[in-house]
């Protein structure tokens, strides 16, 4: 695995890479982890024949975070993507995104479809279909509380940030015992970096009201994977279904008894799913040309 940085779209970002050739893989972690998330998928993806590139996204671990609430908007993040993807000579990547990685994810294939050849998401709808649920089931609304209280100024940072961020990694080894010491013990050493928390909750507070918009519900061209862990106690299985009406090629694949955590708990299942999709949809092996 190689590791570096670049500048792109202002900002400095920190990237871990593995394997070589035309054929790549960008992945996009959520929230609270990290580009280290990725880690233990990346050598099996490289294996595959891919060129795999996993940044840590703006406000992130090693990547630069900028100070203002706005800088968060999902606008500057798609941005963020396609920078990245320049700056390191690739062209139409196929995007992996977990969480708000997703989110960013779906987002930047609506806006941009030319710019991507393929979509892959794990526990992260298309936002349509999220808003459509938030509003018409109860579900949903209740398992979305948390995002109010990531509203509320300063009490979020104190939360997370507390006991010296070994709070939050106690909060994700209660959720999933599938989180290795080494993730939670980084993961808590980047909460309490200068900026860092209010960065990472800015992802939420700049984002409430913006991730639909017109284009939003146009049908999406690109052939889009989405592996979903059922167990998942923030995201309503529901979320699952409907999704097809904005994407005619969208093929789902879900996980049984696997959380939110879908990385941590079933990485081997979704490195699977990647590679048999991606066989079905033409993309393995193919040259992207500009």
């Amino acid at each position: 695995m190689r590791s570096y940085r670049l500048t792109s779209n202002g900002l400095s970002f920190a990237v871990d890479e593995a394997g070589e050739g035309d054929r790549v893989l960008l992945l996009l972690h959520g929230f609270p982890q990290s580009r280290i998330a990725w880690h233990p998928l990346m050598a099996p993806l490289a294996a595959m024949g891919w060129r795999v590139l996993a940044p840590d996204l703006r406000g992130y671990g090693d990547s630069e975070r900028p100070g203002r609430q706005s800088d968060y908007r999902i606008e500057r993040l798609s941005e963020d993507v396609l920078a990245i993807a320049e700056a390191a000579g690739v062209t139409r990547p196929v995007l992996v995104g977990h969480d708000w990685g997703g989110v960013v994810a779906w987002r930047t294939a609506i806006d941009y479809p030319e710019r991507v050849s393929g979509l892959v998401v794990a526990n992260a709808p298309h936002p349509a279909v999220f808003e459509r649920l938030l509003y018409s089931g109860l579900r949903q609304r209740l398992r979305s509380l948390y995002v109010l209280f990531f509203m509320l100024p300063w009490l979020p940072e104190w939360q997370v940030r507390r006991r010296k961020g070994r709070g939050l990694a106690a909060l994700l080894r209660r959720q999933s015992p599938a989180f290795g010491q080494a993730a939670l013990e980084a993961y808590a050493e980047n909460i309490m970096r200068p900026g860092a928390a209010t960065a990472m909750i800015n992802y939420y507070r700049a984002n409430v009201t913006r991730l639909v918009t017109p284009r939003t519900k146009a049908p999406l061209s690109v052939p889009t994977l989405m592996v979903w862990g059922m167990a998942d106690p923030f995201l309503d299985a529901a979320l699952t279904e409907g999704n097809e009406a904005y994407v005619p090629d969208f093929t789902l694949q879900c996980l049984p008894g696997v959380s939110h955590w879908v990385l941590e708990e079933a990485g081997d299942r979704l490195v699977a799913a990647i590679e048999e999709w991606s066989r079905l949809k033409g993309l393995a092996g193919r040259h992207w040309a500009p």
